[in-house]
């Protein structure tokens, strides 16, 4: 039926549409809502590509389209969260684009580095053929889920030890410049793509889906950086053997 060629690239519309909504929440530093908005995105962006493989309608206007969508999602989203938490450990308030730029915060906009090299990344990606099967380099919506999940630590008391990264602005221009490497850099990470649902030729990813499980149940959404870096350790001790 030709409707179904249509179904993956609303797909990946709605993660535009829900980039867009996160975007105005982020905006506004309003983290939760910015943060449940990049959520449904991403939910969108695993299921465009595996809804093209099920129907086997993948096209080029679908390959375009997803990396356009997640160029909002998962790349001017968390350059503004970036912004936003620069803004908060700089001590200065939100941003007024209509006073000038006598008290313009220059510094804080470091943060839109990480859209930047989120832009530079999927663009490559359109072309890399090396990316196929695994991905090289941290895929943008690991890397935004790793920096919106930041402000998100101050609900946790018992985390305070990580509320002190999202405090400390040398820290956060350090994983601002690191975020920007990890995108680009020349390390192979696996991707979370099912060919089929055997557990041999799948072991490693759902070894990861485990324990993302797991540490959701235990930190609830305390849990996402440790995910992402379970996710490069995984990545880079299976490359070893």
């Amino acid at each position: 039926m030709k409707i179904l060629k249509w179904i993956p690239n609303l797909l990946t519309l709605l993660n535009l549409l829900s980039g867009c909504f996160a975007v105005v929440y982020a905006v506004n530093n309003q983290i939760q809502f910015a943060v449940l908005f990049v959520l449904l995105g991403i939910f969108f962006d695993f299921f465009d590509g595996f809804a093209a493989r099920i129907f086997k309608v993948q096209s080029e206007i679908g390959k375009q389209l997803d990396s356009l969508a997640d160029m909002v999602t998962s790349g001017v989203v968390p350059g503004v969260v970036m912004v936003q938490m620069l803004l908060k450990s700089g001590n200065q308030e939100p941003i007024n684009y209509l006073e000038g730029f006598e008290n313009f915060p220059f510094l804080a906009m470091l943060g839109f580095a990480i859209t930047l090299a989120s832009c530079y990344r999927l663009a490559n990606f359109n072309i890399d053929e090396n990316q196929k099967e695994n991905f090289v380099g941290l895929p943008t919506p690991a890397n935004t889920l790793l920096i919106v999940s930041l402000p998100l630590m101050h609900a946790y008391p018992e985390y305070h030890y990580i509320s002190y990264i999202v405090d400390n602005q040398y820290v956060l221009i350090l994983l601002t410049i690191l975020s920007c490497y990890m995108l680009n850099a020349n390390i192979e990470l696996f991707a979370l793509k099912f060919k089929t649902f055997g557990f041999a030729e799948n072991k490693l990813k759902y070894i990861f889906l485990s324990l993302s499980i797991l540490m959701i149940l235990v930190l609830k959404l305390a849990a996402i950086p440790a995910i992402i870096f379970t996710y490069l350790l995984l990545s880079m001790l299976s490359r070893k053997k």
